[in-house]
């Protein structure tokens, strides 16, 4: 039998951060919710996900200072996929520099990202 893998989400839209969290408990994975990346952070240090995923652009903390915090202070090798909205080529090569494992352009179908995160969570 299979651990139950868990996963940090940082999104500062509810309704996607609902829709995707109802869509990875269908999956089988436990998803913890953050609405900005203060929280995502509280939730990384206490929960030590498998996977996490997080917008760029969220109040307070951004995506990207999470990925920093998660690679540099934690020294964690958790991997983590990075959304953002379409036309932010810096912020996506920032995050790659960071350390984010993959990214997906909002609007992205959630079937996809199941897909992305089942590839890296093997």
């Amino acid at each position: 039998m299979n651990e139950t893998k868990n996963i940090v989400l940082a999104e500062d839209n509810t309704t996607l951060s609902q829709l995707l969290k109802f869509r990875l408990q269908k999956e089988g994975y436990t998803a913890f919710i953050a609405q900005d990346g203060k929280q995502a952070i509280e939730l990384i240090e206490k929960h030590n996900p498998n996977l996490i995923l997080t917008d760029i652009m969220m109040p307070f903390i951004s995506g990207l200072e999470v990925i920093s915090h998660v690679k540099n202070k934690l020294k964690l090798e958790t991997p983590i996929i990075v959304f953002s909205a379409a036309g932010q080529e810096e912020m996506v090569l920032k995050a790659f520099n960071l350390g984010a494992t993959d990214f997906m352009a909002k609007p992205f179908s959630p079937n996809e990202l199941i897909i992305r995160i089942k590839r890296i969570l093997i």
